[in-house]
């Protein structure tokens, strides 16, 4: 008798589960917010959160991890005056030559060429004309050139700022410079 009333039991819990159940509608859904939120931007403005906006606006004074100042703006004046007055931070003993090499023959090889005589494999294949050597003597160049214009960039080269830290960009001004001491000997 008890088996009998567990199976009658049974089988009106299962009839009465599975006739709440429609496929012609969807089911009664518990907490729906959380199934249809609304999205936000992560940095966009809303009313919502009128006093939040503190992401927004980096905190006075700061810059980036990772970044330092520098104080020469893109102009000719600032390129003659970096040229003139600019050093590299980093010492002889800081300067890794096979990792300035790898460096250089990336990002400018492919014009200036690998010893630094304006023959890079665009320049002979004639898609970049002009690219002086680094020995030609018009070319008075200095550590603070070389880093000014990786910098900014100058004439038909563009900025390598966002390929090259900044110990990366001052490691290819060491290494230009070896590549100048080489050419004049």
């Amino acid at each position: 008798m008890r088996g009998l009333i567990n199976i009658v039991v049974l089988a009106v819990l299962l009839i009465s589960v599975n006739s709440c159940k429609k496929d012609s509608q969807p089911n009664y859904q518990f907490f729906p917010q959380m199934y249809e939120s609304p999205s936000y931007e992560t940095y966009g403005e809303y009313d919502i959160f009128a006093d939040e906006q503190s992401a927004l606006i980096p905190a006075e004074g700061t810059i980036p991890r990772g970044f330092s100042l520098y104080e020469y703006e893109n102009t000719n004046e600032d390129y003659e005056l970096a040229k003139a007055e600019l050093k590299s931070p980093l010492d002889s003993t800081l300067v890794d030559v096979d990792r300035a090499k790898e460096l250089y023959d990336i990002y400018c090889g492919i014009c200036h060429g690998n010893q630094g005589k304006g023959q890079g494999t665009l320049v002979k294949n004639e898609k970049i004309l002009g690219v002086p050597s680094y020995a030609d003597a018009a070319r008075a160049i200095t550590e603070g050139s070389i880093y000014h214009v990786i910098m900014y960039g100058r004439n038909a080269m563009g900025s390598y700022a966002n390929q090259l830290n900044e110990e990366e960009r001052w490691q290819v001004t060491a290494y230009v410079l070896k590549l100048k001491e080489d050419l004049t000997k």
